[in-house]
């Protein structure tokens, strides 16, 4: 079943492009027309595209690694939040941090640091500060905040990269680009799809249009999450019953040697055949001659 299909895409304004004199010759694949000085996009172009981007994102999600989703432009920022928080996928909404992936290990201090603020706000050190020394510290756990946002979360650089307008988020797609991470991209009439891996022709500049997008890559991400949750538990159950048989036949085994030597026990008994257990307890039963005894009666013969 498509996860879009082209009335969905004409209601939320999908095929809208820029004036013709802002376009980048690379787009012109997914144009269908020109109308009054404003490209068309080719909405059965952008389902195609959606759908291809769904898939691979859904894999990413199912193996159980991290898609980073970048909107910072103001009609962005607010839907990819709400959209992204769902599946619990990091999001960069403000503006991206220079560096956030080529140089994730000083991201990371970063991270320390904030989580270090945190931990030292609960202890009576903090209340003995001044007023002013504490406004100091919150100020600077604000602006940590406002840098890192939901990646305080992020222990490892992300498998895939989900950016909603390429021009303006061109740092974070060249820092993905440099270390081969998969990007993601709406890419409109005036980008250069050819710098992403995904591109998805569509308006990045209409609210409608990137509810839509970026609502199709999150129920993806669901589906994936959700498909690993039935994997794993079926796994746990398959070692759950494997088990089972192994202690069922283990324990089958072990009675089977049992009868075995009950049958065998039978049989020597019925022929007047000592079993050599039986002669060992036999032999241990009969009373020892002293060795006294055995001197006394070598020296009568003599």
């Amino acid at each position: 079943m498509a996860r879009t299909n082209f009335n969905e895409l004409l209601e939320a304004g999908v095929h809208f492009g820029h004036l013709k004199r802002k376009w980048n010759p690379n787009m012109a694949p997914y144009i269908f027309m020109e109308k009054n000085g404003i490209h068309i996009i080719d909405l059965y172009k952008t389902a195609a595209k959606a759908e291809e981007a769904a898939s691979a994102i859904k894999q990413i999600a199912k193996s159980g690694k991290k898609i980073l989703f970048v909107a910072t432009k103001k009609q962005a920022k607010d839907i990819v939040a709400n959209h992204v928080k769902k599946v619990g996928m990091p999001y960069v909404t403000e503006r991206w941090p220079g560096g956030m992936l080529t140089n994730f290990a000083t991201i990371r201090k970063a991270v320390r640091k904030m989580a270090s603020i945190d931990k030292m706000m609960t202890t009576d050190t903090y209340e003995v500060l001044s007023k002013r020394e504490r406004l100091q510290i919150q100020r600077e756990r604000a602006k940590l905040e406002k840098q890192l946002g939901s990646i305080a979360d992020l222990n490892r650089l992300p498998s895939a990269l989900f950016v909603v307008d390429i021009n303006k988020e061109h740092i974070a797609v060249a820092e993905a680009r440099k270390l081969n991470i998969p990007t993601f991209a709406i890419t409109d009439t005036n980008t250069d799809p050819t710098k992403v891996d995904f591109p998805i022709p569509a308006n990045d500049d209409a609210s409608k249009s990137i509810d839509l997008i970026v609502g199709v890559m999150v129920k993806a991400i669901e589906e994936g999450l959700v498909e690993r949750k039935l994997d794993r538990d079926k796994k746990a159950g398959e070692k759950d019953e494997d088990d089972d048989a192994i202690q069922v036949k283990s324990k089958a085994l072990e009675d089977a040697e049992e009868e075995a030597d009950e049958e065998v026990m039978k049989h020597h008994k019925g022929k007047g055949v000592k079993v050599k257990g039986a002669e060992d307890d036999t032999e241990d039963r009969k009373p020892k001659k002293t060795v006294a005894k055995s001197v006394k009666r070598g020296g009568a013969k003599k």
